[in-house]
């Protein structure tokens, strides 16, 4: 096994240059999916190998209700620095269950009290808040639940700030949330981050994407970017924004200006993989094979631990 466990660990580096060239380069639908499917991949790789890891650490504690012979000097040889990595391992994967744990249940906590904040109010699809505090986002449905269906939350407050045009824009914009699943996207480079902090400029960057590709789709929706830019130029003065980072709005936190400046200019050029002869494409493909060597390095990393404590365990 040797290093190879220890590159899925920090491999999520090579993916930081993408992360900043697609924000500028790519469309945002493919930057969207191309670094959400990278740090998704990366930070699976990475906890795999913390947990073989902590099983190398586990089974030097004393006490401990692993096999005798899952601590047997051949078992931690596979493992370089075995006294310091295995130990250091096991509080560091608690810390991932944890905050992934926490971050899914914070999820789904504010999703249900939204949905029975609304309960009151008739069931279409756009629920209209009489709240002084201006804010809307996208609050998907539930899948469970066939009965809470996606809905776009916004409050009087928010719509007298707006002109009629942006307010078509901004239930353009939460309804291209919606209609392209965001809020998943959003949620998976969030859990991705708290599994190894080095894949934070990927949600970052998602976040902002994220954001870019509904404003893309209200523009062809409403007919003018103009409209949607004003509209988030003004939803962004005088908003708090979303009650959870994984819920989108229009107004979420993040580089307003370069959303605006990005929508008064030409719209973006689709393609479905940036061109290895530019900057973005080199960077495109160094985030993928660091992605693919550290796939394999977890699987190899994995079988290898599986052979070693097939074979020293007692029969």
């Amino acid at each position: 096994m040797g290093v190879f466990v220890f590159l899925p660990l920090v491999l999520p580096l090579t993916a930081w240059p993408v992360a900043r060239l697609a924000e500028q380069r790519l469309h945002p639908r493919t930057a969207t999916r191309l670094l959400t499917g990278l740090a998704v991949v990366m930070a699976v790789c990475s906890t795999v190998c913390l947990g073989l890891l902590m099983v190398v650490g586990t089974a030097q504690l004393p006490g401990n209700p692993l096999p005798d012979g899952w601590s047997d000097p051949e078992v931690r040889e596979a493992v370089p620095y075995d006294e310091v990595a295995g130990k250091l391992a096991i509080p560091a994967l608690l810390a991932v269950l944890l905050t992934c744990g926490r971050s899914l249940w914070r999820h789904g906590r504010v999703r249900r009290h939204a949905h029975r904040a609304l309960a009151g109010l008739p069931g279409t699809e756009v629920a209209v808040l009489p709240d002084e505090v201006p804010y809307a986002y996208a609050l998907p449905g539930g899948r469970r639940n066939r009965l809470l269906r996606n809905r776009v939350v916004v409050t009087t407050a928010l719509l007298s700030c707006l002109e009629p045009a942006e307010r078509r824009a901004l239930f353009a914009h939460e309804r291209a949330h919606l209609a392209a699943g965001h809020h998943r996207f959003l949620l998976a480079v969030q859990l991705a981050a708290r599994a190894n902090p080095f894949l934070r400029p990927l949600r970052t960057a998602v976040s902002y994407t994220a954001e870019r590709w509904a404003d893309e789709e209200a523009a062809q929706t409403v007919g003018s970017r103009r409209a949607v830019a004003c509209a988030i130029g003004k939803a962004a003065l005088v908003s708090r924004g979303t009650p959870v980072p994984t819920l989108a709005g229009i107004a979420a936190p993040g580089p307003v200006p370069r959303r605006v400046a990005a929508l008064l200019g030409p719209p973006p050029a689709m393609r479905s993989w940036p061109s290895v002869f530019t900057s973005v494409g080199l960077a495109a493909w160094a985030a993928a094979a660091g992605t693919a060597v550290s796939a394999l390095s977890s699987a190899n990393s994995a079988v290898t631990m599986v052979l070693i404590l097939h074979a020293a365990t007692p029969l």
